[in-house]
């Protein structure tokens, strides 16, 4: 088992056991040649294991339930090259228990201009270690309350310079979506992550537009619901098209329980004027702020029913290389040891058990966190 399959397994997100189900190869010496054969013929159960190479303008949609894409010997690379299915990207996933590894997915784009890379149209999906670069979108689903979706280890990166509202990641109206270890970066217009699902898990990521990028929202839950962010790496660029770095229930509270908690991240402010860390706009949501620390000009506003504790505002040389985006405390930093306990919330407690390890993955803590911030070690 390689290292990042040992990683996942640890998570419950890659399987221990051999798949037990049907094989089916593909790759461009084996009977079956493309990935739009391998989808027609395809069943429940199957695991599909994909030579790796590129493929260029090899689409598809899997309907299939229980169904396992497995890059094989390296990366699988598809490439549109002005293909797309039907109307949406690259591929659309509409199966239960589904689960890609080891794709990479380039240059979406459709007649309407909202192409995504991949699209969950309904049932379920498992993505790992996949990558999404120069699409319109980078994963869109459906407004579906019975979707649910976890991301790990994958990157989202530069989007395809287009009109329109572009994301990097746009979560419908569903059940769960669930992100750690992942990499956003090099936003266009739309946001780095956006989800509308009733229960979110960001954890362990790294969302930071860098130089040049132009992302509106660096993280936003535009009906609220419950969200924990927690242990990640949040930082917005001097060349934002919006000052907000995350933003929640501001287009109304579809879900009726609304509740953000906001734990040990490291928010990052690079705007020239000041940006504004977190605009929460339903008066009833339950907001929980802890451990975080923050960086820049910018103050954590706080209506007066929030819980806050612990959060400090921390100067750049309070860091190992805040230059170099290493934003570890330094040994001797007075904001070290100063975590404080922060409860339940989300179905979690809110203590991390891992961080973030650039440029994607996370790595366990080898002993209590104990320091505000994403990083302990």
């Amino acid at each position: 088992m390689t290292r990042r399959r040992g990683l996942l397994a640890a998570v419950g997100l890659w399987p221990l056991a051999a798949h037990a189900g049907p094989v089916l190869k593909v790759g461009p010496r084996r009977a079956v040649k493309s990935l739009a054969a391998a989808a027609r013929q395809a069943r429940d159960g199957m695991l599909i294991e994909v030579d790796a190479g590129e493929y260029l303008a090899d689409v598809a949609a899997w309907p299939q339930h229980e169904l396992t894409l497995r890059a094989m010997g390296g990366r699988v690379t598809v490439i549109a090259a002005g293909a797309q299915v039907q109307g949406k990207g690259l591929f659309v996933m509409t199966g239960r228990r589904q689960r890609i590894e080891g794709f990479d997915f380039i240059g979406a784009t459709v007649p309407d201009r909202n192409g995504a890379g991949l699209r969950l149209e309904a049932g379920s999906l498992t993505l790992a270690d996949c990558t999404f670069r120069d699409n319109e979108n980078g994963v869109l689903t459906a407004n579906d309350d019975g979707i649910e979706l976890d991301i790990v280890d994958c990157d989202f990166g530069p989007i395809l310079p287009r009109e329109g509202r572009t994301h990097h990641l746009y979560v419908g109206a569903i059940k769960r979506l669930a992100v750690s270890g992942s990499y956003f970066h090099h936003g266009l217009h739309g946001h780095l992550l956006k989800s509308r699902a009733a229960l979110n898990h960001v954890l362990y990521n790294r969302l930071s537009d860098e130089i040049g990028g132009r992302a509106s929202y660096e993280l936003e839950f535009p009906n609220g619901g419950v969200a924990v962010v927690m242990g990640n790496l949040i930082m917005q660029s001097s060349t934002t098209e919006n000052p907000h770095v995350i933003s929640f229930g501001v287009e109304g509270a579809s879900w009726p329980k609304q509740a953000l908690y906001l734990v040990n991240n490291t928010l990052v402010d690079q705007l020239p004027s000041g940006g504004i860390w977190l605009r929460v706009s339903p008066p009833q949501a339950d907001v929980v702020l802890a451990n975080n620390l923050l960086v820049g000009t910018p103050q954590l506003a706080a209506e007066g029913h929030w819980t806050r504790r612990a959060n400090f505002t921390a100067d750049w040389d309070e860091f190992v290389r805040a230059a170099r985006d290493d934003f570890r405390l330094k040994p001797d930093s007075a904001l070290r040891g100063k975590a404080q306990e922060a409860g339940e919330g989300g179905g979690l407690k809110l203590t991390p058990t891992r961080e973030y390890r650039h440029p994607r993955g996370t790595a366990a803590l080898s002993g209590p966190a104990h320091n505000p911030g994403a990083f302990q070690a």
